[in-house]
């Protein structure tokens, strides 16, 4: 086990609740986008809100079985990736406003399937797991820097 894993695992956290923001920080800029992306009919459609999908960094069979026969069950790196921004299915929201240029025909406009609230409680969530893991940072900094002081 290297002296860096737990400040490895701090970083890759980082790293992707940095993404998170960044993806709920998209969202709330589209939150009213009605022409953001083209679908497969090749018509314009509301920006879909999306969502990042994280796994940890050890997950192969490999990783696993390294685990199994090592003596201390501690030989993983740790640490967290982004495998994907998926785009959420959930429907568009129907607005009546007739005089919107993507009205239909009875005056609704599709807009965004973005709940300004989902994404407030993501960034704040976000933002706390982002905290955290500077003071796990922070505090494996601290016990390299005490420890290279007893060496002396």
């Amino acid at each position: 086990m290297s002296i860096f894993n737990a400040m490895n695992a701090s970083g890759s956290g980082l790293t992707a609740q940095r993404l998170r923001m960044d993806v709920a920080s998209s969202n709330m800029a589209n939150a009213s986008s009605t022409r953001a992306t083209v679908n497969e009919n090749g018509e314009l459609e509301p920006y879909r809100r999306k969502m990042v999908q994280l796994q940890p960094e050890d997950q192969s069979f490999s990783s696993f079985l390294q685990k199994a026969k090592s003596q201390n069950s501690e030989s993983g790196q740790g640490g967290v990736k982004a495998v994907e921004i998926q785009e959420d299915d959930e429907p568009f929201k129907q607005a009546y406003n007739p005089s919107h240029p993507d009205a239909n025909e009875d005056g609704y406009v599709e807009m965004p399937n973005v709940d300004p609230l989902k994404e407030t409680v993501d960034m704040m969530s976000a933002t706390r797991s982002y905290e955290a893991n500077v003071t796990a940072m922070n505090a494996s900094k601290g016990m390299l820097m005490k420890a290279l002081e007893i060496g002396k």
